[in-house]
């Protein structure tokens, strides 16, 4: 989206690592091995992770989130979850893309969120994009949390590794608004989502 600018090149480099150093709080289970992509906060029954420390999760930090604990995955993480084959229309290129990876719903199901459709997800990229929206739409979207793009895993600095997105091609009340109109819920470069009960 052109309305979408990154952040200086420290704040990225700092995605890809920051989230793996958490302070020494109690863990209900092993962090992820490799380096998390995701971290998911508030109303969720799991986690892996302490609260937010301000010195090594300083992405986290700068875009003002604060937990007290947190689930954390991995690549691996991710690819464990049966995987969705979607083919948008993308508004970048306006070429039809094979995008595959988990159902959001699925994610949000495996780290314990509450199930109410009124459950609020902000979805949260990178670059400081952020959007909220809701379970119920999540499912009615059939949103993914897609890993990968035509085949290849989506590389840091394109609009991966994560990209929370749909198939607007099939979304009736989406397929006919102008292709730069129908993916404002979509954030690429996905790294935080935070789970709040209606």
């Amino acid at each position: 989206m052109d309305k979408r600018q990154f952040l200086a090149s420290a704040a990225v480099l700092g995605a890809a690592a920051t989230p793996a150093f958490g302070r020494k709080t109690g863990r209900n289970e092993s962090c992820a091995a490799s380096p998390v992509l995701l971290t998911i906060t508030g109303a969720i029954k799991r986690s892996n992770r302490g609260a937010l420390d301000p010195a090594f999760d300083q992405l986290l930090a700068k875009q003002q989130v604060k937990f007290p604990r947190a689930y954390a995955l991995d690549f691996q993480s991710i690819a464990s979850l049966p995987a969705v084959t979607i083919k948008p229309t993308t508004e970048y290129d306006a070429r039809q893309h094979t995008l595959s990876g988990p159902l959001l719903g699925d994610v949000l199901e495996y780290v314990g969120a509450p199930g109410a459709g009124e459950t609020q997800i902000l979805l949260r990229a990178i670059d400081g994009y952020a959007v909220m929206t809701t379970l119920d739409k999540i499912r009615a979207y059939r949103f993914i949390v897609a890993t990968h793009m035509d085949g290849k895993p989506m590389p840091l600095g394109g609009v991966g590794p994560l990209w929370a997105v749909y198939d607007a091609d099939h979304i009736p009340e989406l397929a006919t608004r102008p292709l730069k109109d129908r993916f404002e819920l979509c954030p690429w470069g996905l790294y935080h989502m935070q789970v709040t009960e209606a």
